[in-house]
């Protein structure tokens, strides 16, 4: 009884007398070489185990017949990879199995010897001679190298190893050619095998026929693209498309998505593998696949809440902006104690330059979410929403669609931008394909033209911004919370410049740490130099001062390192605004409105003149239509009491009136301007004059009623930069004075009037 080393073969089966190349790069088997070709004269026992996909070897399951082999080459290729040729020598019986220092042996014995007459033997050489030769002739894809090898053999046990081992057969078929010792056992399964693979030659040629007659000429040379391919496959020879189909399917298997995006995902990697390299659809397919692998399905970001550290963080990038910060606070608080809870859909709506935008990052950062941001600003067309149909050359999904990729997570906090700036035309309303983006009871199921999918967003947390409430589209605007971002206080951007502004600037210009601002200069730039709600115009002439002193450090010049406000003017030139510089004198006609604009609250004020005519209105100031029906409205209530004001009705009655509100190029809008259009009115017919630092705002009725208005905190905040010491506003408002900071009450004293007579009482006296 001998004793041989095994090397363990998988996918590959070694037959007696046929050769086998492969390349090792296990250390163990690079040893078991070395050790065959040392003790045992290159010989080498080569194992096909019968279970494939068998990770652990077991004896149990290992085979008990196998093939004796004989290393003919070994070469090196390079450190890692050494190739062998291998030839099989004979068939052996297993007796015994072990392990032996880190190799497998095996103990062997030859297996039964079977005789054959030599009549018989040539009877089954000439069978499968002729039957390999008329199948030969019909797969033209094999070659016919195998005739000239078998013609000189006369051996019928060698020329069924040969044949066996050249035929197109299954792991499982060679590993029954190998167990099966009897020659003419052997060479009645090739026969049959022969008949199995004409049968299949008979059936492609059936299914050619068929497909000949109605395929044209690209998709036969698509079929014959598929073959080729499945050739180069069979011999090993893959192309890049099959490794790319092949990746591709495995990322689809790895996504984390519902069995029915998978599925069609599969059906479109189907169809994208079916097609001609040549067809225009190749690339659409390809994007689209590539889409739906990108979008994060039910990928999500851990939440973080922490109310104390979420408070912590929003105080540290927001000054202010207290009501904001305690919905936000809230909206966490239920969502701790309440996991079902509806994610809600916030509107901040205020001026320009608030904090809009940063607060909605400052909130993702704060919970741990990831921010994403579109801007809808000027965006017409519906299709930039929902996207395009795949159908369209150079379509894409929508920028919905666009952003949850950019996130890479299910649950972001989503920031649509200028929400009010959306128009509409010819080609859609977009603010109308937001209805089911925004909607707490639709957004589960958002469908994109693109990806013909629906896509979960009732995960994330949309937050929207407006400057005006509005412009947005009632349909839209009935979906969303609203909350209002009123501007600064002048002592909360002097904070926020202190704090945030200034330190960002200073290290944008490589000036850290070399220059300090004192209050008095901050407040002058703020006073001074600009008239907003936000703190834009502010950053922007920090910026210009740290130009100029960066050019004076560079040229050499002494500097003084802190700005105080006497310089702010050398640096900024001539005062802009007059903050507390009011001309106090008294004027007839002149009357002081509040007015509340994009960019906050401002002063309104409104000039009368009259002279003879035939009692025409004329209006000039780019009014709107209902600030032109508050003249009116202010006009007929005058002449109906024109007694109790003492006014000359005749000279009502005989004069036209000018009204003019001044900076013509701005458009001015509203109601709110009704007793301050009445006050100049009455002043420009009693020729009483008016105090301008009392300003007013309310609406007023044709029975002298005052109604209540909007944006208080902002007009008060309007009236404060201008000087204004007094303000007359509505009964009804009285409930707003307090969400005002301490700082306005202070500064402005607030008169409350339900009739328009408490105004004149408080602008003329009795």
């Amino acid at each position: 009884m001998n004793s041989l080393p095994i090397i363990i073969f998988k996918g590959e089966v070694l037959l007696p007398h046929c050769e086998v190349r492969i390349d090792i790069k296990n250390d163990i088997d690079k040893k078991v070489i070395k050790y065959s070709e040392d003790d045992f004269n290159s010989e080498v026992l080569i194992i096909t185990p019968i279970d494939q996909l068998e990770e652990t070897i077991d004896f149990k399951n290992l085979p008990n017949v196998a093939t004796v082999g004989k290393i003919k080459l070994n070469v090196a290729i390079n450190e890692n990879i050494t190739r062998i040729v291998i030839e099989g020598i004979k068939r052996v019986n297993i007796e015994k199995y072990y392990k032996e220092k880190e190799f497998l042996i095996a103990n062997i014995r030859p297996t039964t010897q079977f005789a054959l007459s030599p009549k018989d033997e040539k009877a089954l050489i000439r069978k499968i001679e002729v039957d390999l030769d008329k199948y030969l002739s019909r797969a033209p894809y094999l070659s016919n190298s195998i005739l000239g090898i078998i013609n000189n053999e006369h051996s019928i046990s060698k020329i069924a190893d040969l044949v066996s081992n050249f035929l197109p057969l299954s792991i499982e078929r060679k590993i029954e050619y190998l167990i099966t010792p009897n020659p003419y056992t052997r060479t009645i399964m090739i026969i049959e095998d022969i008949r199995k693979e004409e049968e299949i030659l008979d059936i492609e040629q059936k299914i050619e026929v068929k497909l000949s007659e109605t395929l044209d000429k690209s998709q036969k040379e698509f079929i014959l693209r598929e073959k080729i391919r499945i050739i180069k496959e069979e011999l090993g020879d893959k192309n890049v498309k099959d490794d790319e189909i092949e990746k591709l399917r495995e990322e689809i298997n790895k996504l984390s998505a519902n069995e029915k995006i998978k599925t069609r995902l599969l059906n479109e990697l189907n169809r994208y593998d079916m097609m001609n390299i040549n067809s225009p659809e190749m690339g659409m397919t390809r994007d689209y696949i590539d889409w739906m692998l990108s979008l994060p399905w039910n990928v999500f970001t851990k939440e973080e809440i922490d109310l104390k550290k979420v408070r912590k963080s929003l105080d540290k990038t927001h000054a202010g902006l207290e009501k904001v910060k305690t919905r936000i606070i809230e909206f966490l608080a239920v969502r701790q104690m309440s996991k079902d809870l509806k994610t809600p859909i916030i509107c901040l709506v205020g001026p320009p330059g608030v904090g809009k935008t940063t607060l909605a990052k400052s909130i993702a950062k704060a919970i741990n979410r990831k921010f994403v941001k579109i801007s809808v600003g000027g965006i017409n067309d519906e299709a930039d929403i929902i996207g395009h149909r795949r159908t369209y050359i150079g379509a894409n999904p929508g920028r919905i669609i666009g952003a949850m990729k950019k996130a890479k997570s299910s649950n972001p906090v989503f920031l649509i931008d200028e929400i009010d700036k959306m128009t509409r035309d010819y080609r859609g309303d977009p603010a109308s394909a937001l209805l089911e983006v925004l909607d707490k009871e639709q957004n589960k199921y958002f469908y994109d033209n693109y990806l013909d999918e629906e896509y979960d967003l009732s995960n994330s947390l949309f937050i929207l911004t407006a400057n005006e409430l509005s412009r947005i589209p009632e349909p839209l605007r009935d979906r969303l919370e609203i909350i209002y971002l009123s501007g600064y206080t002048e002592f909360e951007k002097l904070d926020i410049a202190k704090k945030h502004l200034i330190p960002r600037e200073l290290e944008e210009h490589g000036l850290k740490s070399k220059i300090t601002f004192d209050n008095n200069s901050i407040l002058t730039i703020i006073r001074n130099y600009t008239r907003e709600a936000g703190v834009r115009e502010l950053e922007r002439n920090i910026a210009t001062i740290l130009r100029k002193i960066a050019t004076e450090i560079l040229e050499k010049k002494e500097i003084n390192t802190n700005i105080i406000s006497s310089k702010v003017e050398h640096y900024l030139g001539k005062k802009k605004y007059f903050f507390g510089e009011k001309d106090s004198k008294r004027e007839v006609g002149v009357a002081v409105g509040l007015a509340y604009t994009d960019f906050g609250g401002d002063i309104l004020p409104i000039e009368i003149t009259y002279y003879q005519g035939k009692g025409n209105l004329l209006l000039t100031g780019s009014l709107g239509e209902i600030m032109k029906e508050s003249a009116q409205i202010a006009l007929s209530y005058i002449k109906s009491h024109h007694k109790d004001f003492k006014i000359d009705y005749e000279l009502l009655q005989n004069s036209d009136i000018h009204i003019h509100i001044p900076e013509g190029a701005i458009p001015k809008e509203g109601p709110s301007a009704g007793i301050t259009l009445t006050t100049a009115l009455i002043s420009a017919f009693t020729n009483k004059p008016i105090n301008k630092e009392i300003a007013m705002t309310g609406e007023i009725t044709l029975r002298g009623n005052v109604l209540p208005i909007g944006g208080l905190k902002e007009k008060s905040l309007g009236a404060n930069r201008s000087g204004i010491k007094e303000i007359i506003i509505p009964y009804n408002n009285e409930r707003d004075l307090n969400e005002l900071p301490d700082y306005l009450k202070e500064k402005i004293k607030y008169h409350l009037v339900k009739d328009y007579k408490d105004v004149y009482k408080i602008m003329f006296g009795k």
